[in-house]
Order: structure tokens, then sequence, then C-alpha cells
């Protein structure tokens, strides 16, 4: 029964975990499509000489070493914690495989005593 039980609820765990990762990366997506890649079409319009002046200069200058690093810091923040949740995975995996396995001894061993 509690193999059962246990089975079941590692079954939950993962599908949980895999709804989270979906999202992380549907979270990387939009920060990429929503964020980054707009603000890269408006530089290359502002460089190509739709805006010219100083605040023009002064625009690409801002976007280029404020806005668009802090993006990727996000962006690198998501992969990172994406990266360790599939770590935290494969750890659960495995401890879950030594747990079975040395449950799996005991019942061995006392079928071998009491047999």
């Amino acid at each position: 029964m509690f193999g059962a039980v246990e089975k079941l609820l590692m079954k939950i765990a993962k599908a949980v975990l895999q709804q989270v990762l979906q999202g992380l990366q549907q979270q990387l997506k939009a920060v990429e499509d929503e964020a980054m890649q707009p603000m890269r079409q408006v530089l290359e319009q502002v460089t190509n000489g739709v805006w010219k002046g100083v605040g023009a200069d002064a625009f690409v200058d801002e976007v280029s070493s404020i806005h668009l690093p802090g993006a990727g810091v996000v962006r690198e923040q998501i992969n990172t914690f994406h990266g360790n949740l599939v770590r935290a995975a494969e750890i659960m995996e495995e401890a879950d495989k030594k747990a079975s396995q040395s449950a799996n001894q005991v019942v061995e061993l006392f079928r071998k005593v009491f047999a």
C-alpha cells in the first residue's frame, strides 16, 4: 500500500514540476519577445537614422547600457532557476530510486529471515 501511495505522490510531484518548468520557459520567451526584441528593433531603427541627434544618441546609450542588460539579467535568472529545478528533479528521481532499492533490500532480507 505504501508503495502505491509513494508512486502516486512522485507522479504528482513530477507533473507539478513539469508545469513549473513549462511556465518558466513561457516567461523566458515573454522576456525575449516582449522586452528584448522590441528594444533591439527600436535601437536598430534609431541607429539607422529614424531619429538623429543628441537625444537619439542618449536614448541608444541608455537602452544599450541599462535596459537590454537588465532584461538579460532577468533572462539569465530564469535560465538559472530552470536549470536548478531540472537538477532538483534529477536528484528527486535518483533519491526515489535509491529509496525503492533500499526498501526492496529490506523486504528481501525479511523474506530470507522469516521464510
